[in-house]
Order: C-alpha cells, then sequence, then structure tokens
C-alpha cells in the first residue's frame, strides 16, 4: 500500500492543519490524554517543529503517565491494552525504560520493566516486559539485548502493540525457563506492590 506524499511545506502554510494541531494541543492538556500527546506529538515531528516544542510535548507525555501510573498502583489498577489512552500510558513508560536500558541506567530500567510486567494485563506482553527486566539483571547491555535477544522480522507495523518489543529469538516460555532465577528475583522485588493490594 503506497502512502500519499506528505508535503511538509504546505502542511506549515495550512491554517486548517494548523488549526488541528492547536486544538489537538489544548485537548490533550485538557484531558491531560497521553495518546492525544502522541499524535500532536507526530503532527509536530512531520512539521519539523522546533525542538523546544517536541520537548515540551515529549516531557508532558512522559510526566502525565508517570502521575498516571502512580494512579494506577495506588489503586492497584493494570493498564487495559485494549484501551487506547491506557496503552498510550505504558507505551510512554515503556520508552522511557528503554531510554534508561539505553543509557546504562540498569537499575531504572529493570525498576520500570517490572512495574511494567505488573501493571500490563496482557499475558504475553507481561512476559516480554519480565524478560525484558532479566535481561537487565543478567547484566546483558542495551546493545547486546537488541543484537542477541531481539527478533524484529516479525514485528507487525499495523500491531497497536508494535511500540513494545515482544519477539524474541528464542520463545518467551524458553527465555523465561533460561532466566528462572531472574524471574524469581524480579517476582521477589514485585512483591512489594502485590503485597500492598
Amino acid at each position: 500500500m503506497d502512502m500519499p506524499e506528505i508535503h511538509v511545506e504546505e502542511l506549515k502554510k495550512d491554517p486548517e492543519f494548523l488549526a488541528n494541531i492547536k486544538r489537538l494541543e489544548e485537548e490533550c492538556k485538557e484531558e491531560e490524554s497521553i495518546a492525544k500527546g502522541y499524535q500532536l506529538l507526530d503532527a509536530q515531528l512531520v512539521i519539523e517543529a522546533s525542538e523546544d516544542d517536541i520537548n515540551e510535548v515529549f516531557t508532558f507525555i512522559v510526566n502525565t503517565a508517570f502521575d498516571k501510573l502512580a494512579e494506577y498502583l495506588s489503586t492497584h489498577r493494570s493498564f487495559n491494552m485494549n484501551d487506547i489512552e491506557e496503552r498510550a500510558i505504558a507505551r510512554a513508560i515503556y520508552e522511557h525504560a528503554i531510554q534508561r536500558y539505553s543509557e546504562n541506567d540498569k537499575k531504572g530500567a529493570k525498576e520500570m520493566f517490572l512495574v511494567l510486567h505488573h501493571t500490563i494485563d496482557h499475558e504475553e506482553l507481561k512476559d516480554a516486559m519480565m524478560i525484558h527486566a532479566c535481561a537487565v539483571m543478567a547484566g546483558n547491555s542495551f546493545e547486546s539485548f537488541i543484537q542477541d535477544m531481539v527478533d524484529v522480522s516479525g514485528i507487525d507495523e499495523h500491531d497497536p502493540l508494535a511500540f513494545f518489543i515482544q519477539t524474541f529469538v528464542q520463545p518467551n516460555d524458553i527465555l523465561l525457563t533460561m532466566y528462572a532465577k531472574y524471574v524469581q528475583q524480579g517476582k521477589e522485588e514485585l512483591k512489594v506492590l502485590e503485597e500492598s493490594k
């Protein structure tokens, strides 16, 4: 399927498009909607908005996601991955965890992957988050995780969960068995959240 060509310079001058971006920006903040924040971010990237504008939206997304995560944890709620807004919250936290991992903040990355494992209501994705956490606990660098463990060949770009790494070179059940020691360690660390229910 061919994508229509986007004429960026025309969009930058299109009053209707610019009005839609402004409306989206207002709605995103009024509703504290991370899903709309991602729509706004995508639009700003298309029109090549200033780095400050893009960073402002990204900061809004991350800060709002962590506020929502705190609320979900305190009320023992899970992220329903069929809900656009809840999926966007989980995505923002996941992207932040991946950023932490890529910057070698293994403690921060591990904790976020474990929290996602705890809060996501989707079995395959829960397993994938545990595999991420186990890779961190096993001492794998971000680069080796991506190069040696992740299988990108089967990613369906139309899958709403495609933002999350879920496919690995080994089946998930085999990886979880190989990492049994770290799975147990992760579950021990999550007991604090389980016991507070």
